[in-house]
C-alpha cells in the first residue's frame, strides 16, 4: 500500500513539474515584449533627435553666412563697431555648429546602438516563443 501511494505522489509531482515550467515561462515573454517597446520609442526618438540637430546645424550655417555678410558690409561702410560685433557673433555660429555637429554624432551613435538593442530583444522574444512552443510537445 505504501508503495502505491509512494508510486501516486512520484507521477502527480511529474505530471505537474511541466505544467509549473511552462507557466514560469509563459511569465519570460512579457519584460521581452515590453523591452522591444521601449527600444523601439529609444530609436524613434534618436530619430527625431537626429533630425533636429540637423536643422539646428543648417539653421547654423545660415547664421555663419549671414553674419559673413554683415562683416562685409559694416567693413565696407567704415562701421568697425559693428563689424567687431558681428565677429563676436560669428565665433558664437561656429561654436554652435561645433555643439550640434558633436550631439549629432552622440545621437547617431545612441541610435545604433538603440537598433542594436532592438534587434537583441527581438531576437531573445522570437527564440523564447520557440522554446515554450518546444517545452508543450
Amino acid at each position: 500500500m505504501r508503495r502505491h501511494i509512494a508510486l501516486f505522489a512520484v507521477l502527480a509531482l511529474a505530471v505537474s513539474v511541466p505544467a509549473v515550467l511552462s507557466a514560469q515561462d509563459s511569465g519570460g515573454a512579457k519584460p521581452d515584449r515590453k523591452d522591444v517597446r521601449h527600444d523601439r520609442r529609444d530609436v524613434r526618438r534618436a530619430r527625431k533627435d537626429i533630425h533636429q540637430d540637423t536643422k539646428d546645424i543648417h539653421q547654423d550655417r545660415k547664421d555663419v553666412r549671414d553674419d559673413r555678410k554683415d562683416i562685409r558690409e559694416d567693413v565696407k561702410n567704415g562701421d568697425l563697431k559693428d563689424a567687431r560685433q558681428d565677429r563676436k557673433d560669428l565665433r558664437q555660429d561656429r561654436r554652435d555648429i561645433r555643439k550640434d555637429r558633436r550631439d549629432r554624432r552622440h545621437d547617431v551613435r545612441d541610435a545604433h546602438r538603440d537598433r542594436k538593442d532592438l534587434r537583441q530583444d527581438r531576437q531573445d522574444l522570437h527564440e523564447d516563443k520557440h522554446e515554450t512552443k518546444d517545452s508543450t510537445k
